[in-house]
């Protein structure tokens, strides 16, 4: 471990930081969010619950209700009622561009934080919660197990883990393919990661689009990108030296007002690409910035997940 590390950790005091991480979640979030099995998103190992009608724009066709509809002759949807003892998995990316931060975190730390926000309210009613660690020079599984003392293992690994770069950049499509292929139990799976493209400026569909159009064909998928404010726009400072973080590449850069422009446009245009191509493959997308409240941005997206699906949620933590 470097030094950098070892010093960033000593500042974070782990354990102390971990506790209150779950100390976040669970009172800003647990309530709110999760009844009996009613969290982020309603898993596909669910039970039926009552019909009620379409909302177009809002709900989700494959949950339509087509006998109720027929024998009504107006469109219905049916709620669902998670199943106990899930399983979820999560795919973290770990490459060497998730140690960029400009902000209050780095995006590695905030995918910790979308891990906790996700596995604590999970363990907390007896789930387990496993995890693929997408590393430089390695793919990690990290076997699902329930209680908080496993998370806070997990999460612990998540802040240690070496993203040194080794040459070729790790491709986020392999360690989708890797959980579809090993974690074949209906569930959640949560893809943790900046989905920055390797070869930036193509318009061809991200080669991770195929792979977790599968995944979601058979789970319920969420999908958590992490952005730092500097990866949408460049502050006008002249010449910068800049290093490509994945393959260690340096250049020379004059960030005039042409150039930053150009930059400007090129990144909302990629993030655009990843939004198509995520909503083409069915997944749910939350963003995440390092510059802003985390906690309420997942507890605004989990609102608008619940009106989605027709729930009616108070503030006042009372159960769904």
């Amino acid at each position: 471990m470097t030094p950098h590390r070892d010093g960033k950790l000593a500042a974070l005091a782990p354990e102390r930081t971990l506790r209150r991480l779950e100390l976040q979640v669970t009172r800003r979030l647990d309530g709110l969010l999760n009844g009996e099995h009613l969290g982020l998103l309603p898993g596909p190992g669910t039970d039926l619950a009552e019909a009620r009608l379409y909302q177009p724009g809002e709900d989700d066709i494959r949950h339509m209700d087509w006998a109720v509809t027929a024998r009504t002759t107006t469109p219905h949807v049916r709620d669902l009622i998670a199943d106990h003892e899930l399983e979820a998995w999560a795919l973290t990316d770990l490459t060497p561009s998730m140690d960029f931060g400009t902000a209050n975190l780095t995006k590695r730390d905030l995918a910790v934080a979308a891990l906790a926000a996700v596995g604590f309210l999970t363990v907390r009613l007896g789930d387990r919660v496993g995890a693929y660690l997408l590393q430089p020079h390695q793919l990690r599984r990290w076997p699902a197990r329930t209680g908080k003392a496993a998370m806070y293992a997990l999460l612990q690994a998540i802040l240690d883990a070496d993203t040194t770069p080794t040459g070729e950049p790790r491709d986020l499509a392999e360690g989708i393919t890797a959980l579809d292929r090993g974690q074949t139990r209906r569930g959640l799976r949560v893809i943790i990661s900046d989905f920055l493209p390797h070869t930036p400026g193509t318009d061809h569909a991200p080669t991770w689009e195929r792979p977790l159009r599968r995944l979601a064909a058979r789970h319920q998928v969420l999908a958590v990108e992490i952005i730092d404010p500097r990866e949408l726009d460049l502050p006008d400072i002249g010449l910068l030296e800049m290093t490509d973080p994945e393959t260690g590449a340096t250049h020379d850069i004059v960030l005039n007002a042409k150039t930053r422009a150009r930059y400007a446009h090129a990144a909302a245009a990629q993030r655009e690409h990843t939004r198509t191509a995520l909503r083409r493959c069915g997944a749910h997308h939350l963003i995440l910035r390092t510059d802003r409240d985390w906690i309420a941005d997942v507890a605004r997206f989990a609102l608008r997940q619940r009106r989605a699906a027709g729930r009616t949620v108070t503030t006042t933590g009372a159960r769904a």
